[in-house]
């Protein structure tokens, strides 16, 4: 029988409605990050830098990018004859068939195949967070304390604890309390979403609660290794760890990239990010461009003025066109004398040219006012902007639009223009 000490369950089948329409078409794990890579090579880096190298990858929501972005995990060594990487998507049983109804019961559907690799060990991790951390160092922690359960934590800010799962520990880091998002918070160690289990505890509370619908860890799995009186212990991470849940705090973790000293690095030597890489040519900045301060990736053209700024692979910038504080994805456009001020341009998408994107004062957005928000103009993969039309702020654009879909020529600041039906 195989053995293997310890592997990795990956949570990557969320849709991540809080970034709307970058996540119309593609599952939120799989969303274009920091110009070259996607959000779940984070993850997946991780794992193989801490020496994991049996994954099973859970997908549910518009899998197919994230499926083909993985492939049999070449990038990140993890094309192994035995464990390697494993895309699990929910399928057909005898009896009673269902999708993944919550993180807990998607682990559940998948014991079989936690069963064959006969681990000590399983650690959960979701597919949807921008951080670096070595799992061995955790593993090492759970074994020290003889624990039954470890939960990585972090501290933040006592302000903001309600959002998030909170543990209280006592100064041996042993778990007294568990709160999930408490409105008034005992302690500031709000749970990361990453778990160390020993598997007899594991499969034991996952057979237990199987019934328990839309079964969750936070809410069902943690409190249940708790009442029956396992040792729960906390592992405090003080790295940068970022959930990129909100158009907001996505734009804002990439605009860190560029910052002079970035606080999240990706030019250590130690402990790279591994990704899917396209064959395309290197990049051209041409004599004209002017280009400060960015991420430019392989295979964009580069004619006119970009600052501050993330540019995917293969894009192309035209000559007059300006790019300032903004994320253009892969094989983007923009068209000539175009200006783009804080947007989010997702893939395949042609700006035309002269067009103002970004512009005027902000206003609320009247169809989804907290997803189209933070002053952001967001504009949905596959979708064509008309020559000489305005564009305001917390506003969002899909589908191929024409000069009569703006009215005098503008789109107002907290509109959208929905010609994809991404928008609903």
């Amino acid at each position: 029988m195989i053995k293997k000490e310890m592997i990795a369950m990956l949570l990557a089948g969320g849709q991540g409605s809080r970034l709307g329409v970058l996540t119309a078409k593609v599952a939120k794990p799989a969303v274009a990050f920091g110009g070259k890579y996607r959000i779940i090579d984070f993850p997946l880096s991780n794992c193989i830098n801490s020496g994991i190298d049996t994954v099973g990858v859970l997908t549910q929501y518009q899998p197919l990018r994230l499926n083909t972005h993985i492939g049999i995990g070449i990038p990140w060594d993890l094309d192994k004859n035995v464990g390697g990487v494993s895309i699990l998507p929910p399928y057909e049983k005898v009896g009673k068939t269902e999708w993944y109804t919550g993180t807990a019961n998607a682990i559940y559907q998948n014991l079989a195949y936690m069963e064959s690799f006969n681990p000590d060990y399983v650690l959960i991790l979701s597919g949807d967070h921008i951080y670096k951390m070595d799992y061995e160092v955790m593993l090492d922690y759970h074994k020290a304390h003889n624990a039954d359960v470890s939960i990585a934590v972090m501290p933040v800010p006592k302000e903001e604890a309600s959002r998030f799962g909170i543990v209280v520990a006592d100064e041996n880091g042993r778990i007294v309390e568990f709160q999930e998002k408490p409105k008034e918070p005992k302690s500031n160690l709000a749970s990361m979403g990453i778990y160390i289990f020993s598997w007899p505890i594991l499969k034991e509370a996952l057979i237990t609660l199987a019934e328990q619908s839309n079964c969750d860890f936070g809410k069902h799995v943690i409190p249940y290794c708790h009442a029956k009186g396992e040792t729960l212990v906390a592992y405090e991470y003080n790295g940068y760890w970022k959930d990129v849940g909100t158009l907001g705090s996505y734009w804002e973790a990439n605009m860190e990239l560029i910052d002079i000293i970035p606080e999240f690095n990706l030019y250590e030597e130690f402990w790279k990010i591994y990704t899917k890489n396209e064959i395309i040519p290197p990049q051209y900045i041409s004599e004209e461009a002017k280009v400060e301060r960015c991420l430019i990736g392989d295979g964009t053209e580069v004619y006119g003025e970009v600052c501050n700024s993330i540019i995917g692979c293969g894009a192309l910038i035209e000559k007059g066109a300006v790019v300032r504080d903004s994320i253009v994805m892969e094989n983007a456009v923009i068209r000539e004398g175009a200006v783009l001020n804080k947007a989010i341009v997702a893939e395949n998408t042609e700006i035309g040219a002269r067009s103002q994107i970004g512009v005027g004062e902000e206003a609320p957005n009247k169809l989804k006012p907290a997803v189209y928000a933070f002053g952001l103009a967001v504009i949905a993969e596959n979708t064509v902007i008309p020559p000489d039309v305005k564009i305001g702020k917390n506003t969002a654009v899909a589908g191929v639009t024409v000069k009569e879909d703006y009215p005098d020529g503008i789109l107002a600041s907290g509109e959208t223009l929905d010609k994809a039906g991404d928008l609903s």
